[in-house]
């Protein structure tokens, strides 16, 4: 795994500019690929692309980027892994001058073209290809959005980097703070693609393309998901479940070997959860000998998933390594989120992901994860809550509904909270008024999509805490009419897999290990398994409140259910006992009146909200979280 970057200045340019700029550009992130960097520029063409080398396979020079084609037509610069490496090289059949996946992929896009190349690619990457003789730029992001991709189009420059760091680094770029990515941030903890923080860069979408000839930019999708979903559901699988389990197993295990394969040290993440024990399980099947295993741990009980991983890896016999935080060690971390997250960024696992990242970093290079395994095996409980919901008051009027909805919604939700105190223990909930007033809402929205919008809303509205600001539109309103014809718990993965998934989980993952230097796989979302989930219907997915039925029936060929038979926990931090706390003063410099004088924001808005919350009345942790990470992140870069 890599860092690239390059710019093209069509109408051509002086080679020392060109060669100053790519440079800069490449030393920004250059603790993507500590192990080199390389530089390539045509100053007739105005075209340079960088890189920094993290090396995995082939240690040689021969795996040295930018590469060349062997009939010099074709410049790339690479960022990912291709895990079809041997097929693809025998199909083009040629000598070969080393064992890179670069070198593949580049004689690939010179033998059978762009689309050609990408179609045989089973990996993940993000990549810049330049073809010298029709000069033409491609500018390429994997099917799933595993590796990153930012560009911009400025002043006669076209510019493309792995972060937005680099970006920043080139010489006569605007960058200027966009506030309706900052609404859409505080909803989401991120900014969905294809929007950034500036308004003048873009995200490159998963599975999608960018093509520049000159003045001619065309962005082309050349894998569509949601026509995969619609496609597998209108066809579904009606094998008996053994055969269905059957070819699962067989499929993850072959995505699971090739993720494999690699000449530096490789271990795996372990929660002790379904996911990430499935793909260790299969790691400790292909092995010959233990994988090493590493998990992180919170002394705070309900935040510690280290027992579990622990009992896991000692049942398949990992090399396992497990790190208990204390909360200072874990809070001296917090300053530093900003600089590893580069876009303002407040998923709170943001921080355990980078603390287990930097565990794994001390003995190896190159560590299997099991994310996706919710979004594409539904997993998550908001799957089913809302499909419930939704099937309880399809045939309720409109107005009877919302009539509910708004009687719950006489009483407070401090009136709720005193009504609920006097249950037994084990049915309260924290903060049950805030969670009655948002499931009252539910009861007034008109569809399942408006159900999913108010659920991972971590600030349902968010303008309330802008000056005259208004939110653009958001995930549910970009990608709805992509999730037509299915049914609901089908249309909420596909929201997930389009962007909460690349937006939120896999920028996590590869922001936090890419700050260490470390390569991270995800063998649940090699594209086949993807696709292999859409042709199961839901009902095979979820089944007696259950979801991952097909994945659990893997992992229970290799770990009894009683290892992982417990509540989901996530993989998040106590945020609101660290601000109440010993993160106080960091809220509260970061909160002030000096530092919300901008405008940006309603000071005021932020304000109360942060009091109620320090009352204890308010489950509004996430939401400050994601304006302290903003606050934050502004001092380091706006």
């Amino acid at each position: 795994m890599c860092g690239i970057a390059g710019l093209w200045r069509s109408e051509g340019c002086a080679a020392d500019w060109l060669a100053t700029q790519s440079r800069v550009m490449t030393d920004a992130i250059a603790y993507r690929g500590p192990d080199g960097h390389g530089h390539w520029s045509d100053p007739a063409a105005g075209i340079a692309l960088g890189h920094r080398r993290l090396a995995i396979v082939d240690l040689s020079a021969t795996g040295v980027q930018p590469m060349t084609s062997a009939d010099g037509r074709i410049v790339i610069t690479y960022n990912g892994e291709l895990y079809n490496r041997a097929e693809m090289a025998a199909e083009l059949g040629r000598l070969w001058r080393g064992t890179s996946d670069t070198e593949v992929l580049v004689e690939a896009i010179a033998a059978y073209g762009i689309d050609g190349a990408l179609e045989r690619a089973n990996g993940l990457f993000a990549f810049a290809a330049f073809d010298r003789g029709s000069r033409t730029l491609h500018l390429v992001r994997d099917r799933l959005g595993i590796k990153p991709l930012y560009w911009t189009k400025q002043n006669g420059i076209l510019a493309f980097a792995s972060e937005l760091k680099a970006l920043r680094a080139v010489e006569g770029l605007s960058f200027t703070l966009d506030a309706g990515a900052v609404a859409s941030y505080l909803r989401y903890l991120c900014v969905p693609a294809p929007r950034t923080i500036f308004r003048e860069v873009e995200k490159l979408a998963p599975g999608h393309r960018v093509e520049i000839t000159g003045q001619s930019l065309a962005v082309r999708r050349y894998w569509d998901l949601a026509e995969i979903a619609r496609s597998g559901q209108h066809a579904c699988d009606r094998r008996p479940e053994q055969e269905i389990v059957e070819e699962l197993h067989a499929l993850l295990a072959d995505a699971v070997k090739r993720q494999m394969v690699s000449d530096v040290p490789l271990g795996a993440f372990l929660s002790g959860g379904i996911d990430s024990s499935t793909v260790v399980a299969l790691m400790q099947r292909a092995a010959g000998r233990p994988v090493k295993t590493f998990s992180i741990g919170f002394r705070e009980e309900a935040f510690n998933e280290a027992d579990s991983a622990r009992e896991v890896a000692r049942h398949l016999g990992t090399d396992h390594t497990e790190l208990v935080l204390s909360v200072a060690e874990a809070q001296a971390i917090v300053p530093q989120l900003p600089a590893i997250y580069d876009e303002p960024f407040a998923d709170s696992s943001q921080l355990p992901t980078y603390l287990v990242s930097r565990l794994a970093r001390q003995d190896v290079t190159v560590a299997l994860s099991g994310d996706g395994g919710d979004e594409a095996f539904g997993g998550y409980v908001r799957y089913q809550g809302i499909a419930r919901l939704a099937g309880a008051t399809r045939y309720m009027p409109k107005v009877l509904r919302r009539l509910a909805s708004r009687s719950i919604e006489l009483l407070s939700a401090d009136a709720w909270s005193l009504l609920v105190a006097p249950l037994p223990r084990r049915l309260q909930l924290a903060h049950a008024g805030d969670k009655v007033i948002k499931g009252a809402a539910l009861l007034g929205d008109d569809s399942p999509l408006d159900m999913y919008r108010r659920v991972v809303s971590w600030t349902p509205e968010p303008a309330g805490l802008l000056q005259g600001v208004a939110e653009p539109a958001d995930v549910v309103d970009r990608l709805g009419s992509e999730t037509r014809g299915l049914d609901t718990v089908s249309q909420l993965r596909l929201l997930d897999l389009l962007a909460y998934l690349p937006d939120d989980i896999l920028t996590k993952v590869d922001r936090a290990s890419m700050a260490v230097s470390l390569e991270t796989r995800v063998p649940l979302l090699d594209h086949r398994v993807v696709e292999f989930t859409w042709r199961l219907p839901s009902s095979r997915l979820i089944a007696d409140g259950q979801g991952k039925r097909p994945l659990r029936a893997v992992l229970a060929r290799y770990v009894p259910a009683a290892l992982i038979a417990r509540p989901k926990m996530g993989f998040s931090i106590p945020v609101g006992e660290w601000l109440r706390g010993p993160l106080r003063p960091w809220a509260e410099d970061l909160l002030s009146p000096a530092a919300l004088a901008d405008g940006l924001f309603d000071a005021a808005a932020v304000r109360r909200r942060f009091e109620a919350f320090l009352s204890g009345r308010r489950d509004a942790q996430h939401g400050l979280w994601a304006v302290l990470q903003f606050q934050a992140w502004r001092r380091v870069y706006a």
